[in-house]
């Protein structure tokens, strides 16, 4: 492997294990805005020597009101002060960057990329995904996952996955699609299907929810239909697919689970982010 001169900027666990995970491998590691972690690696006491960066890493998401997104650190850094220390051509990779902080770095001559859009991530991302959802089941429901009635809202890949773990422990999974051929490899997969457009009527049956799809699915008449003690975990990003309001006034639990890999797994979230980060340096030749 090539060894690569990396700062890592910002962000939460996943970055903390990123770092050392970079670190073991052979490379040179920088660490900033991480102090809150306890122990973070090879920290630095400014943007200083940046410029000499090959690789910068940036948090998922990269920025969060209007600022670097810095839950660890003290600090209150804007993105284009850490744009602006780098020298033309360094690659910076951030999780969920808008356009505007797409321009700005391409403006100053910086390769941009975005490794939250890469497909190896998202799938990789589904596991801890699940596995947080199912930690959530099982501290919220009053009974076991085994012989529960589930049904997941999506066939996506965190669909796809987190059908195949209930399974495994015993569940009774249903999952929820719009495409006839999402339809048909659910039932491949041996669980049942419905299609999203039929589900009313059918919703009194479960204890358990899963939605993955960022549409609102559940809304006032769906939410009215569930059986008491059912639980509702949305894992869908903003705007989510829950009328929340709704579900607060029909006294219907709902969690909103967002991050759960970070949450759930931060060591197996920060490999994730760390080959990742090698498959696009990689295909940018550096």
């Amino acid at each position: 492997m090539d060894t690569w001169n990396f700062w890592v900027v910002g962000g939460d666990a996943r970055q903390v294990t990123l770092a050392r995970s970079l670190r073991e491998d052979g490379h040179t590691v920088h660490t900033y805005a991480l102090e809150r972690s306890g122990d973070p690696p090879c920290p630095a006491n400014d943007l200083s020597g940046i410029g000499e960066a090959q690789c910068v890493v940036l948090p998922l998401p990269a920025v969060k009101g209007g600022r670097l997104n810095t839950p660890l650190s003290e600090l209150a850094l804007t993105a284009e002060q850490v744009l602006g220390a780098l020298s033309p051509g360094t690659l910076v990779c951030g999780g969920r960057m808008d356009e505007t902080l797409m321009a700005q770095g391409r403006a100053l001559g910086l390769r941009m990329a975005d490794y939250y859009a890469r497909e190896e991530l998202a799938v990789a991302n589904a596991v801890p995904t699940g596995e947080g959802t199912i930690q959530i089941a099982m501290e919220e429901l009053p009974v076991t996952l085994h012989g529960a009635k589930a049904l997941i809202l999506g066939a996506g890949r965190l669909g796809k996955v987190l059908a195949q773990q209930l399974q495994g422990l015993g569940v009774k999974v249903t999952v929820a699609a719009r495409k006839w051929s999402d339809l048909a490899w659910i039932e491949t997969w041996g669980c049942e299907s419905v299609r999203s457009d039929d589900l009313h009527g059918h919703l009194g049956e479960y204890d358990l929810i899963c939605n993955t799809v960022p549409t609102l699915l559940l809304d006032r008449p769906a939410l009215s239909e569930l059986k008491g003690g059912c639980l509702v975990i949305d894992l869908a990003s903003a705007p989510g697919g829950v009328d929340f309001a709704a579900a607060q006034e029909l006294g219907v639990k709902v969690i909103w689970a967002l991050a759960l890999p970070g949450k759930a797994a931060p060591v197996t979230a920060g490999r994730i982010v760390r080959d990742t980060i090698y498959h696009i340096l990689t295909e940018e030749g550096i």
